[in-house]
């Protein structure tokens, strides 16, 4: 059971460094992200959240290529 765990932890550290990496965090402190417990990340990642404009590059819908209709 201790192994699955740990796998689960692991795993939602894993998903969390990458979500944080999208938004340009490489670091806390002087910590590399990996260096930090879930605990640090999930703080870290819901701190971003909160502060993150939700139109922003990550996780938003950019248009190309679409021009205005005109009748």
């Amino acid at each position: 059971m201790g192994e699955i765990l740990q796998e689960a932890i692991n795993k939602r550290k894993n998903e969390l460094i990458n979500k944080l990496i999208v938004h340009n965090i490489f670091k806390k402190d002087d910590k590399q992200l990996f260096e930090l417990s879930l605990r640090e990340l999930e703080n870290e990642y819901l701190y971003i959240q909160r502060e993150c404009h939700p139109h922003s590059d990550s996780g938003s819908v950019h248009w190309k290529n679409c021009s205005k209709l005109t009748s």
